[in-house]
């Protein structure tokens, strides 16, 4: 399996991160991709990758809720600098989000076409962050509409439309723990789109699935979101594990 979305720099892991990635391997998780936040935590993130060449492949990007008044401008001159030093799989996780603050959304969208840009010209995929900003995303990606931008839906959490949009504008979806959510909503019609449009995630440390919502979320949860596609697809295990790291492996130019 491919953890395709998960923050093992994150803080949340300083007690035990090697244990925790361990256990991931172990539970069969091949290889693990983790998407940038910002400056604070680039190094963390770098650090992290080198350590673990074999398994941990970096993305860089600035995250939509680092998208500040004061700081974005140098920020993206901060991850241009990366994006021109060496080569990233994908440029990630970037986007909009409007849960937190809307009222940054003209320099989230400023800050999103740039990024998409800076992806297109390395003909490299983007894993998008959206949350309360579908229809906003949405509105960028057609402006940008471009034969090179491709990417991921990190979390998705859209309805049937949404994602079937979503894969028209050639994008899979990262699904996590929330399909494992009664109230997740997706599981009811995720049937209706073909595995091949899909890669596994866990966010980690957030997001943890069913039964250890609301809990600290780790790598190796990855398998309970496996199992829950086994159940949607009526498909074998190794199967759903085949296609999806088939799909990842894809996207990310690794096959």
């Amino acid at each position: 399996m491919i953890d395709t979305h998960t923050h093992l720099y994150s803080t949340e892991f300083d007690s035990d991160r090697t244990e925790m990635i361990e256990r991931a391997i172990s539970k069969g998780v091949s290889h693990f991709y983790l998407p940038a936040i910002d400056s604070e935590t680039h190094e963390n993130m770098l650090n992290l990758e080198a350590e673990f060449p074999e398994n941990i492949t970096a993305m860089m990007g600035l995250h939509p809720c680092s998208v500040k008044p004061e700081t974005w401008e140098n920020e993206l001159k901060i991850v241009k600098n990366y994006l021109d030093q060496r080569n990233f799989v994908a440029i990630g996780e970037i986007g909009i989000d409007l849960y937190w603050d809307s009222s940054t959304l003209d320099i989230q969208v400023k800050a999103f076409e740039q990024q998409i840009d800076w992806a297109i010209e390395r003909d490299i995929p983007i894993v998008i962050h959206t949350r309360s900003s579908f229809d906003e995303v949405f509105e960028v990606l057609e402006r940008k509409k471009h034969p090179k931008l491709r990417g991921i839906f990190h979390c998705f959490s859209g309805n049937l439309e949404q994602a079937k949009h979503a894969i028209e504008l050639q994008f899979l979806l990262g699904i996590g723990g929330v399909v494992t959510f009664k109230n997740g909503k997706i599981d009811q019609f995720l049937n209706e789109i073909p595995i091949e449009n899909i890669v596994l995630e866990t966010d980690s440390p957030y997001l943890a699935p069913v039964p250890f919502r609301g809990k600290r979320n780790e790598s190796a949860y990855v398998e309970l979101v496996a199992e829950k596609l086994v159940d949607i697809y009526g498909l074998q295990f190794s199967e759903i594990d085949r296609i999806t790291t088939e799909n990842a492996e894809l996207v990310f130019g690794m096959k």
